[in-house]
């Protein structure tokens, strides 16, 4: 970003305090310890610290300007005053991504945002100058430093949007207002919140409140998704629905999928118009065809060729947390620990039941399921019991009830052991009783549970 004090001022109808100093702001952080040249600082009342006390120290480091809730003296730079920082920071985003002229794809769902953005991202950078949201950046903080992030001469940004509570998407599609839209699916996620899928299917569909629309393509859906599918037309655009086999409302579908195990899937990909392409997506998963059908429609939509689509779904990569495997000297892991729900950890298992060897699945607790909960773990447990595993590992009290209900569904004559333990440190006691060479281990939870510190225990483990 670029702006001068008086642009950003007026986006978030701010008081300029002080002389606005002839520089321009180019970042913003909430950090006072990542202040560095062109930075604005954003103090923030939190429940422990409140930023307003940083900001005469970031401006003596070199900050242009620190945005504030309340008014003060400034002798080594200014400030802009508003009612509330954090609601001024969305309101700079919003006025910031009007300057632009990328175009802006917006990502949500209850699975796959994250590996369908890499994968949309994979395919876009082939043919234009691509950004993405970095990290796990798709909240109302995530956001707008998302947008902050987005150069003046990006041609495409890719911006996944993640929420819990209704009301949540309408601000996060106000400020990236998306040209075009992708919904991965609607499962059982903050149901706490959200109800049921119904309720998912609401609030995720509030993205198209800020969607600008640009014709035909914009609008791509998962069409085996049974409340996806309901959706006739957005804005007077018909969406474009994608799946895993041929259906007459779908522009695109998979055929010839050979499954690789672990080494990933060879596909073609059939479009609508008979186009179509065949690619090897290199990794493992069911759910990474559809990534693919995703990005291949948005690419298609942008104009790019077969060639280039094929290039960029080849490209992909992995992101620690995200379905990432690692091979250490003792271990295959499939490090898929950075969150989980119902529908997230069946697909992660189906996963690990087809690769080869003895099959390990470290399975914690979900969160934020609602009155549910112990009901939708015991599926799961069902669910892994199953799948062919040699051992399943439940940690955590919910957990208790996946144990319950994967003993139920094995009955007397149980090929699977199944263990349960508190937390990640029990595991980490008594990994040597269940773990042996060359295993092959999901290690699955909700973030909330720390398993990437179980993860790189696991990592270091010795022959």
């Amino acid at each position: 970003m670029n702006l001068t004090i008086e642009q950003i001022a007026g986006f978030c109808k701010g008081k300029i305090l002080g002389d606005a100093p002839k520089g321009n702001v180019t970042n913003i952080t909430l950090d006072s310890r990542q202040v560095k040249e062109g930075s604005m600082f954003v103090a923030v009342r939190g429940e422990r610290v409140d930023g307003h006390k940083f900001v005469e120290n970031t401006l003596k480091s070199g900050a242009v300007c620190a945005l504030v809730e309340e008014e003060m003296t400034v002798e080594n730079g200014c400030c802009i005053l508003v009612d509330s920082t954090l609601q001024a920071i969305k309101d700079i985003a919003r006025g910031y991504r009007e300057t632009l002229k990328a175009t802006v794809i917006g990502i949500t769902g209850s699975v796959g945002k994250t590996s369908t953005k890499e994968m949309v991202y994979a395919v876009m950078k082939e043919k234009f100058k691509t950004t993405k949201t970095q990290g796990n950046y798709n909240n109302e903080i995530g956001v707008p430093i998302t947008i902050f992030s987005i150069p003046e001469d990006t041609q495409v940004a890719i911006v996944e949007m993640g929420i819990s509570d209704f009301g949540e998407m309408s601000r996060l599609t106000a400020m990236a207002q998306p040209d075009m839209c992708i919904i991965t699916n609607i499962g059982q996620c903050h149901l706490e919140n959200l109800g049921d899928r119904d309720g998912v299917l609401r609030a995720k569909t509030e993205i198209f409140e800020g969607y600008r629309a640009l014709g035909k393509g914009a609008i791509i859906l998962n069409g085996e998704d049974d409340k996806l599918s309901t959706i006739k037309e957005v804005e007077g655009v018909i969406p474009d629905f994608f799946g895993l086999e041929d259906n007459e409302r779908f522009s695109a579908y998979s055929s010839n999928v050979t499954d690789l195990g672990m080494e990933g899937s060879r596909i073609t990909i059939k479009f609508r118009d008979g186009k179509e392409l065949e690619a090897w997506i290199p990794v493992a998963g069911a759910h990474m065809v559809n990534n693919a059908l995703a990005a291949a429609l948005a690419g298609k939509a942008l104009g790019m060729t077969m060639e280039e689509i094929k290039r960029g779904i080849e490209s992909y990569e992995t992101i620690p947390g995200r379905n990432h495997t690692i091979k250490t000297k003792k271990y295959t892991i499939l490090d898929d620990c950075y969150n989980a729900n119902p529908m997230s950890m069946k697909s992660a298992i189906d996963i690990i039941s087809k690769s080869n060897g003895r099959k390990v699945a470290i399975l914690g607790d979900m969160f934020e399921l609602g009155e549910d909960e112990y009901k939708l773990h015991g599926q799961v447990g069902a669910y892994a019991a199953k799948a062919g595993l040699d051992v399943l590992v439940c940690v955590g009290e919910r957990s208790a009830w996946m144990k319950s209900e994967a003993l139920n569904t094995l009955g007397e004559e149980a090929s699977c052991q199944v263990l349960h333990f508190r937390n990640k440190e029990e595991v980490m006691e008594h990994v040597d009783e269940f773990l042996k060479e060359r295993d092959m281990i999901l290690v699955k939870a909700s973030h909330g549970m720390g398993f990437a510190d179980l993860v790189k225990f696991l990592e270091k483990k010795e022959m």
